[in-house]
């Protein structure tokens, strides 16, 4: 049985546009420009889920396709492709990730160069993407998302540049692995974690709405007065290693007092401090009013694994101990 391919659309799958219509390649249509994925075994079985841009793509739709992919594992697939476009696919994967229960990988992949354009980088992606999903060294990695001939990790890939076809990048570890000379290479095994529940509920998932919040120069937090009537969760991307200007931390401590507000890094790369600096707005100034340490995760992926938590009812305890073990 030949790997399982999932197909949400993309830049990997357009093919041009007239009439204000895009044009999107089916999966079938995909595969057939992939020159050496014969070679692989059996052919892809393959599953045209929705054609959408990834900015579309919501929660719900990417844990119904994991449940998709999970019953494909278990009817027998040695492994999963999924291909959608880059805007989202740090998040995508980071969600994915955190509910996939197998052994055998999950791994997403898209284009940054479309089909229409010289040197589209879909077919090489594609095809890097499925020896990674047949490679037995790839197994119990958890969703992995491979472009660029690298694999990433998704808890700690990101897209680093708006173009070009080496646009992802893994900040803080780099890459676990590379595709050369039609091989996979992990070099790197971060430790799994326990998957998380899927909420059974789409209501549930719906209600848990988080907000993002990225703190600015000069910032009194005014725009957060009314965020409880609306949201049940904050993420606050802070400056440098977790800091906010002062006058903005008394209102994120009172809104920590009804709702999780979690504390991260707008950098993009390394970890919120926990007790380095003291003054008001400082990382220790803000834990002790309340905000949970983020850790490593950026901005983006704590909202997600937010979310997630908030979705299957955790409480306050269970927040700050999920992210202890995911950040």
């Amino acid at each position: 049985m030949g790997v399982a391919l999932f197909t949400l659309g993309g830049t990997i799958a357009m093919a041009g546009h007239a009439g204000g219509r895009v044009r999107r390649l089916t999966g079938a249509q995909l595969t057939a420009a992939v020159p050496g994925l014969a070679d692989l075994g059996a052919p892809p079985d393959v599953h045209d889920t929705r054609a959408v841009p990834s900015a579309d793509l919501t929660f719900r739709q990417i844990l119904d396709l994991v449940g998709e992919a999970s019953r494909a594992v278990e009817a027998g697939a040695p492994g999963v492709v999924v291909t959608q476009g880059t805007d989202t696919l740090e998040e995508t994967a980071f969600l994915a990730d955190l509910v996939w229960p197998h052994a055998e990988p999950l791994v997403l992949t898209g284009a940054m160069r479309n089909p229409t354009l010289a040197g589209p980088d879909g077919p090489a992606n594609l095809l890097a993407a499925a020896r990674t999903a047949l490679a037995p060294e790839a197994r119990g990695l958890g969703a992995l998302v491979v472009l660029n001939d690298e694999v990433h990790a998704a808890r700690r890939v990101r897209k680093a540049r708006s173009t070009g076809t080496a646009a992802f990048a893994s900040p803080d570890t780099g890459p676990v692995g590379h595709v050369v000379e039609d091989r996979v290479r992990i070099l790197a095994r971060p430790p799994r974690r326990a998957p998380l529940p899927v909420p059974a509920d789409p209501a549930a998932l719906d209600a848990a709405r988080v907000a993002l919040y990225t703190a600015a120069l000069d910032d009194d937090g005014a725009l957060l007065a009314d965020l409880p009537r609306t949201h049940r969760g904050l993420v606050v991307a802070g400056f440098g290693a977790g800091h906010v200007p002062s006058a903005l931390a008394p209102v994120l401590g009172a809104l920590a007092e009804r709702v999780p507000v979690v504390l991260t890094s707008r950098t993009g790369g390394g970890s919120v401090l926990r007790n380095t600096y003291g003054a008001v707005g400082s990382e220790t100034d803000l834990r002790r009013r309340g905000l949970v340490d983020g850790g490593f995760l950026d901005p983006y992926k704590a909202r997600v694994l937010l979310r997630l938590l908030l979705a299957a009812g955790a409480d306050r305890a269970a927040v700050t101990e999920a992210f202890a073990a995911h950040g």
